[in-house]
Formats: structure tokens, sequence, C-alpha cells
């Protein structure tokens, strides 16, 4: 997932049965399914927990949810404040939409920034001595799918890349040339 794909993740847009987790809207505007880990599920639930609390407690003192697409908006103005389209990682503080500076107070997705500075602190904390970003991450995924011998098509979905070329530099840093196929003299 790219950075702001995580940050605007909503809690409809996971998917704890089948594994997975859709990215709406994602660079270029396209939708895309991307595979959810099983290492990554406790976390991720209980992230839906907290994102259920905050919705409820706003709800209470009377807050306006979270804000929705605009045509949504318009057809199903109740749904800001459904669980389904709570942010998986809402922001602590509540604030209006520069869009609509006199409507209500609601709860946008985490800036970036903060996502970035978790990163370094857990980064400074494991002791990696190489410079290393939420992009990274990115990298590494495609990176390791390759070595592991998913075809190139596949990690180009995965990764959301409108052009095959732009996967193609992932297979320059894999650490097994080849995928890792026998020389056929070997046999």
């Amino acid at each position: 997932m790219r950075l702001m794909e995580c940050c605007c993740l909503r809690v409809k847009d996971v998917d704890f049965t089948r594994h997975q987790i859709l990215i709406r809207q994602g660079k270029g505007g396209k939708d895309r399914s991307v595979p959810l880990p099983e290492a990554c599920t406790d976390g991720l639930q209980r992230r839906v927990e907290i994102a259920a609390g905050q919705a409820q407690r706003d709800l209470k003192e009377g807050f306006h949810g979270v804000p929705l697409p605009k045509a949504f908006d318009r057809k199903s103005p109740s749904a800001s404040t459904s669980l389904a389209w709570q942010w998986v990682f809402g922001s602590e503080r509540l604030s209006r939409d520069p869009q609509n500076p006199q409507g209500p107070l609601v709860r946008f997705h985490i800036h970036s920034n903060n996502l970035q500075k978790a990163l370094f602190a857990a980064v400074s904390q494991s002791g990696i001595g190489k410079r290393v970003t939420c992009h990274t991450l990115r990298h590494s995924f495609a990176t390791h799918l390759l070595e592991n011998g998913y075809d190139i098509r596949t990690v180009q979905e995965l990764l959301g890349h409108k052009s095959v070329e732009t996967t193609m530099i992932y297979t320059h840093v894999m650490t097994k040339p080849g995928l890792g196929v026998r020389s056929p003299l070997d046999g």
C-alpha cells in the first residue's frame, strides 16, 4: 500500500474473512485488492475496535462522524456515523472540513506525517542502520514477491502500477538472479 492509501483506509475495506484489503481510489483513481497478512490481522482488528469506540464516543458527544465522498454523502448522510465508513486510522482530533469551513466537526484520518514518524521511531528502536521510509516497505514487498517466484504482472496489479515497466524496476534489486532458476546443465 502507498502511504496515503494506508492513512485513508476505512473499516469496510478490510476483509478479515478473505484476508484482503480493498484500496479505493488509489493512484490513478483505480481500485485494487492487496493481501492482508495473517501476522497483521490481530493488530488491525484492534485498530477497528479502537475506531468503533471512537465513533461511539463521537456520536454520544454529538459529533457528525467522518467525511464521506460527496456523492455518497448526499445519498446516505447517516453513513458518516456507521462503523463501516470510519477510518481505521482516525485522527486524534476533530476538525472542520476545509471544503466546508462552516460545517460540523468531523474526524479525519491520521496525517501521513504521523505514520512516517511512527515508522522512523520503530526503525530507530530496532537498530537498523539504513534509511527506511514507508515507501521502502512497498519496495521490499515487491522485491520479495518477485524473489518468491510471483510473475511480474501479479506484482504490477498488487502495486497498482499502470505500466509493467514501472514494476520492472524491482527485478534489478532482487537477491536471487533469475528468480532462483536452476540451470539445465545442472540437471
